[in-house]
């Protein structure tokens, strides 16, 4: 018994693993979460906030369309449960609602977003899809997707088939 006092306290001080390297996936849907979201937070380039940061809040709809199917944005990105961080740009379930919380969220770009899903979002290919890619902010088409703002957005629409 006396063992099992002394165990307990210890393992409450055993750091999480070092998490793996972010890596970009150019496969096809679905996408998870990457589960080690600091490496994409990093990546990214954005800042590691606590999970409590919600300061200054905004929300922005994804939808996410590949080859006339709509894809699922699964809930997490942008959210390291182990470690206790999470992106200014996260999700929290499957809707498509995107946060913009916290210090940096003014800033987060869409190519941001999907670096810290790990998906690459080129303007000629989403994941595997290449040919066309189109993206509208609030029905307007934007001449470069990577550079779109999430914070001057309500919708953004992501589509990509492999039509020129």
């Amino acid at each position: 018994m006396l063992l099992a006092a002394v165990t307990l306290p210890l393992a409450s001080c055993v750091k999480p693993a070092a998490p793996d390297p972010a890596v970009i996936r150019d496969t096809p849907p679905p996408w998870a979460a990457p589960r080690d979201a600091v490496s994409y937070i990093d990546n990214a380039g954005l800042g590691r906030l606590p999970l409590d940061a919600t300061d200054d809040p905004h929300v922005v709809t994804v939808t996410v369309v590949v080859a006339g199917q709509q894809v699922e944005v699964p809930p997490y990105i942008g959210i390291d449960r182990l470690r206790a961080f999470q992106a200014p740009c996260h999700t929290h379930d499957t809707s498509g609602t995107v946060w913009l919380e916290g210090a940096g969220g003014r800033d987060v770009t869409l190519g941001q977003f999907f670096d810290l899903w790990g998906v690459r979002l080129t303007s000629t290919c989403l994941g595997a899809t290449c040919g066309r890619v189109v993206v509208t902010v609030d029905g307007t088409v934007a001449a470069a997707p990577r550079d779109v703002r999430l914070r001057e957005a309500t919708s953004v629409r992501v589509e990509a088939s492999t039509a020129g």
